[in-house]
């Protein structure tokens, strides 16, 4: 499909999204479990939102407070869940314009009740905990657990929504029954001594799918905060080892147009040094080969490497800021300056290309 408009382009499918979201959504609900859509992977774009409420997400998440704003402003109605700790200074606008928070400081929640006071209003919060991929999270049990009953007791305006981790991000850890057991039985835990059931018990993100898949997740969560999963759905199959026929990995083509191709060397000529990055890419010389540059790069996207080129025989070389280097030596097209080449997407680059100003959204 060629577009009138200038390019690059990224071509949104809302159609599979939403159909994506009404499968990840239907696997979690067999087991009780809800879902938060974790919408910064594409900017939050309101059109792409709009398709994972449709598909039933409970929850809208992000950990940009200006992208939930901007959401409850087009008229998104869903509560809002921002997954990243709230900074001090955004203390104010969180109480005013946010349902639901991830906290792990003793200090930001204090400063939050003090907020809600002042603005008349309560503010639920989800006590996050640590279970070994060190990113945000009480590490230790006991401390959890007082931290939870401290805030179930002690505070007016800020509500004990529940419990969560994360896993994978930054440890790469795979969620598992016995490390998500562990969260569940602390969750028990508070739960005897508040004297209530939590609302959520929240046991991480688009990684722990297979043990939905799998049928092996414990019985007490309750909410996972998927993004990639819905968005994109690339991961499952390509490092998880599932096939899930019902799954759209096309959802987003990015679409670049070839502003130069020359027959070249294809190992570098005089002294190399770094690139623009400060990086020294290593390179294979495999002699002169027909090579084509695309009029999009690393600004755009970052990580060349999380593009698929969806056009047989096209490979990608490497990339400088504003500019994609592929070779089409073996390419069963006749590519000729102005044509259009094909990508599919990981999640990485959906998370960039979605934010750049520079790259078209087109939606079909």
């Amino acid at each position: 499909m060629i577009y009138e408009d200038k390019y690059p382009v990224l071509e949104i499918n809302l159609s599979k999204i939403y159909e994506n979201t009404k499968h990840v959504v239907g696997l979690c609900e067999n087991l009780g479990i809800n879902v938060a859509g974790v919408v910064k992977g594409v900017n939050a774009k309101p059109e792409v939102v709009d398709q994972m409420v449709k598909g039933g997400c409970k929850y809208v998440a992000s950990s940009r407070i200006e992208q939930l704003i901007s959401l409850k402003e087009y008229g998104i109605k869903e509560e809002s869940m921002l997954i990243r700790i709230p900074m001090l200074r955004e203390i104010q606008e969180v109480v005013k314009n946010i349902d639901i928070s991830l906290n792990s400081e003793i200090e930001t929640i204090n400063k939050i009740e003090e907020e809600c006071k002042k603005q008349n209003k309560e503010h639920k919060v989800i006590l996050m905990m640590d279970l070994g991929d060190l990113r945000e999270g009480i590490i230790d049990e006991d401390e959890f657990i007082n931290t939870a009953t401290y805030i179930e007791n002690e505070l007016k305006h800020v509500k004990l929504c529940g419990v969560g981790t994360n896993l994978s991000c930054y440890g790469s850890i795979k969620p598992s029954y016995d490390n998500l057991s562990k969260l569940c039985n602390a969750a028990q835990k508070i739960e005897s001594k508040i004297n209530r059931e939590l609302d959520i018990i929240s046991g991480g993100a688009t990684t722990t799918l297979p043990l939905i898949l799998d049928n092996n997740i414990p019985k007490k969560i309750n909410n996972l905060r998927i993004g990639e999963g819905i968005i994109v759905g690339r991961d499952l199959p390509h490092y998880w080892g599932y096939d899930v026929d019902e799954m759209h990995e096309d959802t987003i083509t990015l679409k670049a147009e070839i502003i130069e191709i020359k027959n070249k060397p294809s190992y570098p000529i005089g002294e190399m040094f770094i690139d623009a990055f400060g990086n020294k890419p290593i390179y294979e010389d495999r002699g002169i080969r027909k090579r084509a540059i695309l009029g999009i790069g690393k600004q755009d996207f970052v990580f060349y490497d999380s593009l698929i080129p969806l056009d047989e025989g096209v490979e990608i070389m490497g990339s400088s800021s504003d500019h994609l280097i592929v070779d089409i030596q073996d390419s069963t097209k006749a590519f000729k300056v102005g044509d259009i080449i094909n990508f599919g997407l990981f999640y990485p680059s959906v998370l960039y290309l979605t934010s750049s100003n520079y790259v078209n959204k087109v939606y079909i």
